[in-house]
Formats: C-alpha cells, sequence, structure tokens
C-alpha cells in the first residue's frame, strides 16, 4: 500500500517486506569458537561491546518520544513497519549480548550516554527522534566498519557483518521516508543538510569519546573512523536527492492510506 507524505510517496509495504525478508539467510556467528585475543586486549574491548548491547535495542526498543504516536500511529502499516525495524534492533542486542558473554562480560542495565541519549528522544520530539536515531545508525555504521577490519575474532566479524548489513536497511528505510517529505530541497533544505552535517558531528563525535579506547586498542584510529563516517553521510545525502527526484515522479505515496476506486 502507498501513504502520502507531504505531496510524494513511500511504498511502506516494500520496507514491510524488505524487514521480513531480511530475517532469512542469516547464519549465526560462531560463538564456541576458539579464543585469539589476549585478556588483555579484551578488557580493552569489553566494555563498548556492553554499552553497544545496552544501546543496540538493550534498552527501549521503541520510539519513546513524548508525541510518538503521532508518527508510529499514522496508520497500521506504518505501526508493523516501526515494530519490524525495532525487532531488528533487538536482533542486534542479542547478538551483542553473546559477544559480551563471550569474553566473559555482563550485561549492564544503565550508562550515563545511554540515559543522556533516551532523556533526549522524549523531550525534543518523534521527528527529533527520528532524526537521532538515523544518525545513530549512520556513525554506527562507521564503529561496526572499523571494529570488523581490526579485530582478531572471527565470531564478533561475523556479528558485525550482519548489523551492517541490517543498518544499510534502516538508513535506506529512513531516506525513503526522508525523500518522501522531500527534505534537502531548496534554501529550506538547505539549512536541513546543514543542520544535519552538524547533528552528525555530535553524534560521531559522543560515540568516539564513549568508544575510542575499544577501537584504538584493535588497531583503529579516529582518522579512520571519522572518515567512515563522512563517507556515509555524504552518500546519504547524495542517494537522498537522488531518491527525492524519484519520489517526486510517482503518482502514488505513504502516511495515509489512500483510497482507490474497485471499478
Amino acid at each position: 500500500m502507498w501513504y502520502k507524505v507531504s505531496s510524494t510517496f513511500m511504498n511502506t509495504y516494500r520496507w514491510i517486506n524488505h524487514f521480513r525478508n531480511n530475517k532469512l539467510n542469516r547464519a549465526e556467528p560462531q560463538w564456541d569458537g576458539p579464543l585469539t585475543m589476549d585478556a588483555a586486549m579484551i578488557r580493552r574491548v569489553l566494555p563498548s561491546l556492553e554499552q553497544f548491547q545496552l544501546g543496540d535495542g538493550g534498552g527501549p526498543a521503541s520510539l519513546i518520544a513524548h508525541n510518538a504516536e503521532r508518527f508510529r500511529g499514522s496508520s497500521e502499516e506504518v505501526r508493523t513497519l516501526v515494530d519490524l525495524w525495532f525487532a531488528e534492533e533487538r536482533e542486534h542486542s542479542r547478538l551483542l549480548s553473546c559477544a559480551v558473554r563471550r569474553f566473559g562480560g555482563r550485561l549492564i542495565r544503565s550508562h550515563w550516554s545511554f540515559s543522556a541519549f533516551c532523556a533526549t528522544r522524549r523531550v525534543l520530539g518523534v521527528w527529533f527522534e527520528l532524526q537521532v536515531l538515523l544518525l545513530t545508525e549512520i556513525v554506527s555504521t562507521g564503529y561496526y566498519r572499523v571494529l570488523r577490519r581490526h579485530i582478531d575474532d572471527a565470531p564478533v566479524r561475523a556479528m558485525c557483518s550482519l548489523i551492517l548489513r541490517d543498518e544499510a536497511g534502516h538508513v535506506a528505510f529512513h531516506r525513503a521516508r526522508l525523500a518522501a517529505l522531500g527534505k534537502g530541497a531548496g534554501v529550506e533544505g538547505l539549512a536541513w543538510q546543514i543542520q544535519f552535517w552538524l547533528c552528525r558531528y555530535a553524534a560521531a563525535t559522543m560515540l568516539w569519546v564513549n568508544h575510542r579506547h575499544c577501537l584504538e586498542a584493535i588497531g583503529g584510529t579516529s582518522a579512520e573512523y571519522y572518515g567512515e563516517v563522512r563517507f556515509e553521510i555524504a552518500r546519504f545525502l547524495r542517494r537522498l536527492a537522488r531518491d527525492r527526484v524519484a519520489a517526486r515522479s510517482n503518482s502514488v505515496v505513504p502516511l495515509r492510506p489512500i483510497v482507490t476506486s474497485n471499478h
């Protein structure tokens, strides 16, 4: 079904099918495989994995803004789509919990950065929350790429590949949503892109501050991490412009059902 968003259209059924199909062909990492990292390295890496396990679906895996129902409740299809999206986030938390246990760690229940993150989402509203979650997906992609490239542990590398596969779909879903809203077009769009870049830098820096000890311990650098994030943001905005043009050319769209004749 197509739903109207602004003056253009996003096919929610396409994304519902994407999330359902993405559950297929997912090989579980071999968590009982031999450990090749020494104890000192594990101690450097473990706190980062524990924090990600909490943040990647281990906390409130849902939209939590005070007005979240304005988006989530706009249609049954959108509600289903949001539920499927956050189900993947909970799957990331499950995978990360396996990695934490593999290294002898514990599942944490709170962290100051996650508490601040959730408080901001609640107070500033659902549209800001959606942007913050998108930026988190993008900067996390940089983290997982650096982690996969450098960590000397095959199961964790396999976990990173699964999560990166999912994150690519999440980012594409948000891109389709924003393209349907016409984000990034005209003078107003330029202002939106500037604030998006600035928020990206804030999100990327928050992640780096919390996880640099892990990434540096395994051989990653700030230049490598920020390079990955810049690449992802630039590609996102470039593809958003392309998708926005395509959305305008469609004759159908998403957040409210369009009634068609049976004749």
